[in-house]
């Protein structure tokens, strides 16, 4: 399995500005425009892959502990940003750093490719629901390319036409005059915005935008195991991008309603669970709720105030190890009872007698009396 740290070339410990510096180099060297060579397109989706995962926190902390197979468990997207295709280098560079291709700083041509922008949807889950995964149908509203026009903006059977204040270059020469005498700069074409170009007969649906607003129904399969605050990433499901540039993604954020009976640690739950003292010196079988149902479990005899007992792989599913389960940890608390019979009043003062060794003096019945009047 591939090594993202290797792939970059830096160590385990990079900084983030070192692991974008690192990318540059090797984006350079493995773009398939640069690089002829039958292995470079796969060696730059690799670069994504590695770049895209190192650079998010939460996805780096769970490929640091379980690698590639643990982001997938844990419902990040393992394809990387180039599994749909890619543009040309400076096309990357603009994407991804805003704008730093073979060597400076450039002005970004407005009509290049541009990626759409992404998206976040915040879900609400149940707790047994995020315990055990389900497939929900969620609704979005974004931006997708518009069918009638083919995202160009323009009416069908017309083009758009060269801008008259630039002459078709997206820049004009501006002259302002100041105390120091006439002072001129090269700014974008306020009438093209920089295009070049102008739509005269735009497209009656999109109105000339090339993107219309649009609801969408997504099936999401949502893996067992997911907590408050854990994220999901749908690839190009955000705003489709400008001049066949790629959609942006979905980001799902997952909020848990808290459970009345179970407290979450991790991947272990936790109950309480109120004995007698008779069960607590004697032992007994009870019968509690687990996740899976009611199940019978064994109380040992001795057990003391504040013990467990554990159930083994009655817990939350693990995202990042498949068919592992934490534990049902049930923690005892020994009621001392109120009120009780006579019989259980004698039996009482028979048991102080026997762990006393002499007769209960009359002051002690007279207190056995009153506390269990």
């Amino acid at each position: 399995m591939s090594d993202y740290y290797e792939i970059l070339g830096v160590e385990r410990n990079a900084t983030k500005e070192e692991i974008k510096s690192a990318f540059r180099k090797m984006a350079r060297k493995w773009h398939p425009d640069v690089n002829k060579s039958p292995e470079a397109e796969t060696k730059f989706k690799e670069l994504g892959k590695a770049y895209e995962t190192l650079m998010d926190d939460d996805k780096r902390a769970t490929y640091d502990r379980f690698g590639e197979d643990g982001l997938r468990n844990a419902g990040f997207n393992t394809q990387g940003p180039f599994a749909g295709g890619f543009g040309d280098l400076d096309e990357v560079f603009n994407s991804f750093f805003g704008g730093f291709g073979f060597g400076g700083s450039r002005r970004q041509d407005p009509n290049a490719p541009q990626r759409g922008d992404d998206l976040r949807l915040d879900i609400e889950l149940d707790f047994e629901e995020a315990v055990f995964g389900l497939t929900k149908e969620i609704k979005i509203d974004h931006l997708e390319s518009c069918q009638s026009c083919k995202g160009t903006g323009t009416k069908e059977g017309s083009k758009p036409v060269t801008c008259k204040t630039c002459g078709g270059s997206g820049r004009i020469q501006q002259t302002t005059k100041t105390v120091l005498g006439h002072f001129t700069q090269i700014v974008t074409c306020p009438h093209c915005h920089g295009k070049g170009t102008v739509i005269e007969d735009p497209c009656p649906d999109c109105h000339g935008e090339g993107r219309i607003n649009v609801e969408k129904k997504i099936e999401l399969k949502i893996p067992a195991g997911v907590d408050n605050g854990s994220k999901m990433r749908l690839s190009h499901e955000g705003d489709a991008g400008l001049n066949g540039g790629v959609s942006g993604d979905l980001y799902i954020v997952i909020h848990v309603k808290p459970s009345m009976y179970y407290k979450r640690d991790g991947i272990n739950v936790f109950t309480k669970l109120d004995i007698t003292p008779a069960q607590a010196v004697l032992g007994d079988r009870v019968t509690i709720k687990t996740l899976d149902g009611e199940r019978e479990v064994s109380i040992p005899a001795g057990i003391q105030h504040g013990e467990v007992v554990k159930i083994k792989g009655a817990g939350i599913p693990s995202l990042s190890k498949q068919g592992v389960r934490g534990e049902h940890i049930v923690v005892v608390g020994i009621i001392t009872p109120v009120k009780i019979s006579n019989e259980e009043k004698a039996l009482y003062q028979k048991l102080y007698e026997i762990q006393a060794g002499r007769k209960a003096k009359e002051s002690v019945k007279e207190r056995i009396k009153g506390v269990f009047k």
